[in-house]
């Protein structure tokens, strides 16, 4: 929850991508498909880091891609189907 947080800052959004906080969050969406804490709050701490307008925002979404973000929030979203929360983070993050 503490990354969903600092990557909501804007003072803080670059500094967390810097630190492998992306890389660190679709680890651990990957390593716990089942718990839906994790898939909701990885959602959630993605789509923070990956918001934005600017050319460091695009740079974020970009390295999300690369770091398999994608795919880590499509699983999420299929495997917990009917857990809202995970769902609506899930599409906050595709609809960037």
């Amino acid at each position: 929850v503490r990354l969903v947080d600092l990557c909501n800052e804007v003072q803080t959004r670059q500094a967390g991508a810097d630190a492998g906080a992306i890389e660190a969050i679709v680890a651990a969406v990957q390593a716990h498909p089942q718990v839906a804490a994790v898939q909701d709050n990885g959602c959630w701490a993605l789509a923070n880091v990956c918001f934005g307008s600017d050319a460091a925002a695009r740079a974020r979404r970009q390295g999300a891609v690369i770091a398999g973000a994608t795919e880590a929030v499509a699983g999420a979203m299929q495997a917990h189907p009917g857990d809202a929360a995970v769902q609506r983070h899930g599409q906050r993050l595709r609809d960037l």
